[in-house]
């Protein structure tokens, strides 16, 4: 994980400056751009700070609430499952609820970030590209809240379909999720340099066939990224410099050194008139200081504007048609957040904005569900992760699970025995592994996930054998 030294150094710099420029303003006059600017880039709900104020530094307000509750176990029994989706939800009586569609390229984190909002892991993740084959609900329930989350197959295209022999519902589920979001979360993988500077086709399909749902920019695995001056470059390029109808100015080129990354300091001008716009949200104007420890000039906007600055404010109009071949990003992000999933950093905070987005609207499950998934699907998919972490290439994926026993054991535990069928011998010899470690690896992992997720004694017993 890089050290956050240079962002630290950002956040300090942007206070001093911003304590200069309210110094120079006669009588001590108010600070309009701290409260617009950082108190936008602040906590849209109580106890959450905003994604750019997180990066930039500047300290988050302690949360007013934890939401460190206990998830309910998934259900061991088939029968148990089918009762509890089939119970009628028990409604506080102010209900709430928004069901949220997460949609990325495949591998960007949409079941690592899925799991961390459950607070239980239920759905696959692995670092081989579509783990998640089909759409499957999770649901969290806190106090009077519903988030329903639709986690859905990484956005492809039929072409790379067809060459993984993808079945048909990795290419329409996350379509069908996005018929029944609220809110949709779009998940970018800025680790990865050769696709983090713009949004797949797929994902810019998607997003301009369902204008009218709210989306929300998700920056993911930002733990990796050593040089963090980058995020500030990804927002501008992947929200096409406008966020919730505020234009982000550049007033000069971004410096790629950590003196410059110091001296960043944030501003919104508006595009998009306040009655059309939900609530206040964060924008970006990076001004590069040519001289150290200089102020930051807070005056009206009446001036000239300089050379280099973007004068255009206009963000953009609801029914733009240009070009998605052409296009990088989306204009139309209603806030960003920047996280680490697989360790959890910052994702309460998303956790919060997202309890805070939800409309009055009755439960859709019981309190005691935590997916729509059966445990057997669970069981599978979590199998099928461990197969495609141990073994290589493209021989995960002809893999066929068969489960031959699942039942309560004399002690309450639960005995599951499954039988892995694979094309070839060879294939059976590197899943089983030297002296059976591979396959004795497997089955340790995928038990000590599923007593996890069951919240009982599991006892997985795992066999190979050639298809005939």
């Amino acid at each position: 994980m890089a050290a956050p030294g240079a962002v630290a150094a950002a956040g300090r710099a942007l206070s001093r400056a911003l304590r200069a420029a309210a110094a120079a303003r006669p009588g001590g006059a108010a600070r309009p751009l701290e409260s617009r600017a950082l108190r936008g880039l602040g906590a849209r709900c109580s106890g959450s700070s905003s994604a750019l104020g997180s990066i930039l530094g500047i300290p988050a307000e302690k949360p007013t609430c934890a939401l460190g509750q206990h998830p309910p176990p998934v259900a061991t029994s088939k029968e148990e499952q089918k009762r509890l989706l089939r119970d009628r939800p028990d409604q506080p009586q102010n209900p709430k609820v928004l069901r949220i569609a997460i949609i990325g390229a495949p591998n960007a984190g949409k079941s690592t970030l899925s799991n961390q909002l459950l607070g239980r892991k239920v759905f696959p993740v692995s670092k081989k590209v579509h783990t998640t084959r089909c759409k499957a609900q999770g649901v969290v329930t806190f106090e009077d809240t519903q988030l329903v989350i639709l986690d859905t197959p990484g956005l492809t295209s039929p072409l790379k379909a067809k060459r993984h022999k993808l079945e048909e519902a990795m290419l329409t589920d996350p379509w069908d999720s996005m018929k029944h979001a609220d809110l949709v979360l779009v998940l970018v993988d800025v680790s990865d340099h050769w696709t983090r500077n713009c949004l797949s086709q797929e994902v810019l399909k998607c997003l301009s066939e369902f204008p009218h749902v709210p989306s929300v920019l998700v920056l993911n695995k930002v733990d990796l990224l050593k040089k963090k001056y980058i995020l500030l470059e990804l927002v501008t390029e992947l929200t096409e410099g406008t966020v919730n109808g505020k234009k982000l100015e550049v007033r000069s080129p971004f410096k790629h050194n950590l003196s410059s990354s110091a001296k960043t300091v944030l501003k919104n001008t508006q595009a998009f008139p306040p009655e059309n716009r939900a609530h206040e949200s964060p924008g970006l104007q990076e001004t590069v200081k040519a001289q150290e420890g200089s102020g930051l000039d807070s005056s009206s906007d009446t001036r000239a504007p300089e050379p280099d600055r973007v004068t255009e404010a206009q963000g953009p109009k609801p029914r733009e048609c240009r070009d998605l071949k052409n296009r990088k990003g989306w204009p139309r992000f209603q806030e960003i957040f920047m996280l680490a999933a697989l360790t959890g950093e910052e994702v309460d905070t998303l956790k919060r904005y997202l309890l805070m987005q939800a409309k009055p609207g009755p439960w859709e499950f019981h309190s005691r569900v935590l997916t729509s998934q059966s445990p057997q699907e669970i069981c599978d998919n979590i199998i099928r992760e461990k197969i495609l972490e141990y073994l290589p290439l493209e021989v995960p994926y002809g893999v066929t699970q068969v489960t031959e026993l699942w039942e309560e054991g004399p002690s309450g535990e639960l005995l599951i025995v499954q039988n892995l069928v694979v094309p070839r011998k060879s294939h059976m010899m590197m899943l089983i592994g030297k002296r059976g470690t591979v396959i004795s690896r497997i089955a340790q992992e995928a038990g000590q996930d599923l007593m996890n997720a069951f919240l009982c004694d599991v006892r997985l017993k795992l066999k190979v054998e050639v298809k005939s």
